[in-house]
């Protein structure tokens, strides 16, 4: 979930960087002057990203940067999702209205988006990889919970109704389970569920408060963001913070830290493996 104040935050350099998840090896691949947020890893060797609402593509064989053009969605925040085709992207866009964020659907090369979610505030995190659902985060009477609705729109079903902030849902890539977090148990924590939301298993039990779990595409690990604790609330995921991303089996048990950085909101929001689980994209951030 991004809030929509965060869209404009100044004088701050950001960094997309890569990381080996085998060797640690990181690499900077652009600096950019601006804001830029959760790089989504594409089968054909590109980065989708997010800056000043509106949608990117870096080519990282040119170090080139295309605009997508997103329509009436000039507001779109850092919850955004390719479908697994690649054909399509998920956003989540700050409607004119009431600056509320719904879900849309636009072609991955551009075009008018199509809304999926007509209540809002809600905050895209998964495409089922069987392409027919998607898994959000939303507020509903005053409560955040986790949501899956129909790619096509419908009624939309909620997964979650544990009091504290549910947060970052995004299935496993074989499609069984939706990994979340949440602060049910005090910290912000990684859960995992199965897809009817039955089976709520909590899988950190850690002195920190873990964000936005994302699955490598080969099944084996799980990538996450942790603050350390005491540095926020365990409902706030904000940025300009020392953080790690740590990895851990999918199976569960002890994680180990990948990367140190100053980061937080909009480093790592969305799943960014790329498709051969040996590497991670993110952003890091640095104060000018």
């Amino acid at each position: 979930m991004d809030k929509v104040k965060d869209l404009n935050r100044e004088n701050i350099r950001s960094f997309l960087e890569t990381v080996h998840v085998e060797t640690g090896e990181r690499k900077t691949l652009a600096v950019f002057n601006q804001i830029i947020e959760a790089p989504n890893w594409t089968k054909d060797g590109k980065l989708l990203y997010n800056s000043g609402g509106k949608l990117y593509i870096f080519d990282i064989q040119s170090n080139e940067n295309t605009f997508i053009n997103s329509g009436f969605a000039i507001s779109c925040n850092n919850d955004h999702v390719l479908s697994p085709d690649e054909e399509y992207i998920g956003i989540s866009h700050h409607t004119h209205e009431d600056r509320q964020s719904r879900i849309y659907i636009l072609p991955r090369d551009g075009g008018d988006p199509t809304l999926i979610t007509p209540l809002g505030p809600s905050y895209l995190h998964g495409w089922s990889p069987d392409g027919r659902e998607l898994s959000y985060c939303a507020e509903r009477n005053g409560q955040y919970n986790i949501y899956t609705i129909p790619v096509i729109g419908g009624v939309e079903k909620q997964l979650t109704f544990t009091p504290g902030l549910d947060d970052g849902p995004e299935y496993s890539s074989d499609g069984r389970y939706i990994w979340f977090n949440s602060t049910r148990t005090g910290l912000m924590q990684i859960w995992r569920m199965n897809t009817d939301g039955s089976e709520q298993t909590q899988m950190t039990f850690e002195e920190s408060n873990n964000w936005f779990p994302h699955m490598s595409p080969d099944g084996q690990y799980v990538v996450y963001i942790a603050y350390r604790k005491g540095d926020v609330e365990p409902d706030d995921h904000p940025a300009n913070k020392n953080v790690e991303l740590r990895l851990m089996p999918s199976t569960g048990g002890e994680s180990r830290m990948l990367v140190k950085l100053f980061g937080g909101q909009g480093t790592i929001n969305v799943n960014s493996w790329s498709p051969d689980s040996k590497q991670l994209a993110f952003v890091s951030y640095e104060l000018y």
